[in-house]
């Protein structure tokens, strides 16, 4: 069990599985300048940076800085235009946010998706859910691993760094929290691999949802 005042939690592949709408309008981008689509799994490695990370990652041994320009802004209108009803919480995620929020936690996400994005889904789903601050890319800013968001989000919170976890799913999130020298859990069902698995920062490495409440001390079954 752990004492903490500030739960940060990742969006993707944390609280949100999002990656399949990410697929389609990514191969339809990449369909129409000639480039190779990819799968499902494919992508998930590609995932876990900011917005222009990920189009490099795709675009592989085709990327250059022409290429990132227009299958960014190709992909990001897609995706806007998009009704986007692929992406949805995990299961027993709103429900685990409530009862954390119900026995004084404060709550936060710090994501790397922009900002309006982030905003979007958190309305869509979470509308009842009093987060304490939402923290995405803004594109001026630096993006995760840099602690940028997470700092704000603590000093808006008034929460030391003994009294705040983040939660996610990656290395990306491995990174933000030791950069931000704050403890991490790593949910294994998101877009994580073995090199977040294993690695030894992380106070718990979880496979599901109810260990959460295990871990904040919460008898809530």
């Amino acid at each position: 069990m752990i004492m903490k005042k500030l739960a940060i939690f990742d969006f993707d592949g944390t609280l949100f599985d999002s990656v399949d709408d990410v697929v389609v309008c990514f191969n339809r981008t990449l369909a129409i300048y000639g480039f190779p689509t990819l799968t499902r799994d494919e992508y998930i490695p590609c995932l876990g940076g900011n917005i222009d990370d990920i189009v490099s990652k795709v675009l592989g041994e085709n990327n250059t800085p022409q290429n990132l320009e227009k299958v960014k802004k190709t992909y990001l209108d897609f995706y806007n235009d998009s009704k986007k009803e692929l992406t949805i919480p995990f299961d027993f995620a709103h429900d685990l946010l409530k009862t954390l929020k119900e026995n004084d936690m404060l709550l936060a996400i710090n994501s790397n998706r922009l900002n309006y994005s982030l905003n979007e889904f958190v309305s869509k789903f979470f509308s009842d859910i009093d987060f304490v601050s939402i923290e995405g890319h803004d594109l001026i800013n630096p993006s995760k691993p840099d602690p940028f968001g997470v700092k704000k989000i603590m000093n808006k919170a008034n929460a030391a760094s003994d009294e705040t976890v983040y939660i996610g799913d990656s290395i990306t999130d491995i990174k933000t929290a030791q950069n931000a020298g704050i403890d991490c859990v790593i949910v294994r069902w998101g877009y994580g691999d073995e090199n977040a698995f294993a690695h030894e920062y992380p106070l718990e490495v979880i496979d599901d949802f109810s260990q959460l409440y295990e871990i904040f001390g919460i008898n809530y079954f």
